[in-house]
């Protein structure tokens, strides 16, 4: 596969396919995600640069997902403008060429933010959500949830739901994010998922950016599981058990997560998965107990009342995962094109539960 990657132009050619490698996975659905935000931006220009994003991987544009503003400029002084947040795409093999085992069948793509772009104030009104923790009660999280259950019923998937993949970058990675844990607690269905720079709100950048030495982060990461397991004990014991049956649930659903180590708005999944894996191995007892709580519930217990409801976000607590880390020192960290390079080199960490 060679995949063009000068200054976010689209792919020059697909030579050949190879389902099997994670790496050329990661090329396309990165390319078919870029794709979704070309096509939103397509609507203001005469040129139509997006099809080449997924024709050139033997994809097809089946269906799109638009949303209606809720920024309070649309509510305001309307009415709402209506853009593409997401697009369903089908793969089609070459005429002759038998359909790998391993392929999708349809590949959902959700974009991020577009700073420069009409989109702006709504995509901005969903961050600030997300930093809440308020972003499932959204329409555009609800919406999409909908178009994927339609999707999987009509593609008649089977309990792995490989047929159906779920892609996105940013915001986009925290709506493919939702999605994802919505059809694994509520239908069943385990969907191959791939989350680029997905955001997490956390301590954790701050204390990267102030250089706390590793030790010290590690101390009081376990002193923090100390804390948490004592108020499992107590005040949280009703929270704790709902979320272990979640995380039992969630478990086996082992997403993509690509994350750059610098950028501070993604890195805090660096932080979550290794020193979790850390406090396991020191005190696994209380590790395994404290992982599932966050302090938040002090102030929302109602949170975990479960996932599939007006409350079910929570998406700082992610039990499993597949961490691929960019470590380079050059571009930018937040930046979708750059996991669209074939040759990138990424180390990557497979993180269970429980």
């Amino acid at each position: 596969m060679m995949v063009n990657t000068d200054c976010g132009s689209s792919p020059k050619k697909m030579i050949e396919i190879d389902w099997n490698n994670l790496d050329q996975r990661r090329c396309i659905t990165a390319c078919l995600v870029k794709g979704s935000y070309v096509l939103e931006s397509d609507q203001t220009k005469v040129t139509q640069l997006a099809p080449a994003w997924w024709q050139s991987f033997h994809f097809r544009r089946i269906d799109v997902l638009e949303c209606a503003c809720e920024c309070v400029f649309c509510k305001i002084f309307g009415p709402n403008t209506w853009f593409i947040c997401g697009v369903v795409f089908e793969y089609v093999p070459p005429e002759g060429v038998p359909r790998h085992p391993k392929a999708p069948r349809y590949i959902v793509a959700f974009r991020g933010t577009m700073p420069r772009d009409p989109t702006i104030f709504g995509d901005m009104r969903l961050n600030l959500r997300i930093l809440l923790n308020k972003q499932h009660l959204c329409s555009r999280f609800s919406e999409a949830r909908k178009l994927v259950r339609q999707l999987v019923s009509s593609a008649d998937c089977d309990s792995t739901g490989s047929t159906v993949w779920l892609a996105g970058h940013s915001l986009g990675a925290s709506i493919a994010l939702d999605v994802g844990r919505d059809m694994m607690m509520g239908e069943g269905f385990n969907l191959p998922t791939f989350l680029f720079n997905p955001p997490h709100v956390s301590l954790a950048p701050a204390a990267n950016v102030l250089g706390v030495p590793e030790e010290a982060k590690r101390d009081v990461h376990l002193g923090s599981y100390l804390v948490k397991h004592a108020m499992g004990k107590t005040i949280l014991r009703p929270q704790k058990k709902k979320m272990e049956a979640v995380f039992e649930k969630l478990s086996s659903w082992v997403p993509e997560l690509y994350v750059h180590q610098r950028d501070f708005i993604c890195n805090g999944y660096i932080d979550h998965f290794e020193l979790r894996k850390q406090a396991q191995e020191r005190c696994p007892r209380v590790a395994k107990s404290a992982a599932t709580l966050a302090y938040r519930d002090l102030l929302h217990p109602c949170a975990v009342s479960g996932f599939g409801d007006k409350k079910s976000g929570r998406q700082h607590l992610l039990p499993s995962a597949r961490l691929w880390k960019n470590s380079n020192p050059e571009g930018n960290a937040h930046e979708l094109r750059q996991w669209w390079h074939p040759d990138l080199i990424l180390s990557s960490n497979l993180y269970s539960w429980p």
